[in-house]
């Protein structure tokens, strides 16, 4: 479940960008993986989920949300669940070595 504290508020100026997104207008079933999907079938479906965000005029927008509020589930800003999580790894590694 995505952690709502993390969300941005009411304020339509948080939100409008999505209104853009280029997966406005596509199934999504492209984005969310069907329970038990494995192997090529769960590649090809990245895969197209990802070529609807290359094209996507909101994709940092849509990564940015993604990555602040850890959006468990579905490409998000051309990130699959687990690209997500490996990146959010790094950073908090990232962050200890710092300190």
């Amino acid at each position: 479940m995505a952690d709502v504290k993390r969300l941005p508020g009411a304020f339509e100026h948080h939100w409008s960008w999505q209104l853009q997104g280029a997966c406005r207008t596509v199934d999504t079933s492209v984005f969310f993986h069907p329970t038990n999907e494995r192997g090529a079938a769960a590649v090809r479906r990245d895969q197209a989920a990802k070529s609807v965000c290359a094209r996507c005029p909101v994709l940092l927008e849509c990564r940015r949300y993604a990555l602040e509020v850890r959006e468990p589930y579905g490409v998000w800003g051309g990130l699959t669940e687990d690209e997500r999580h490996a990146l959010l790894a790094r950073r908090r590694g990232r962050s200890r070595t710092a300190a």
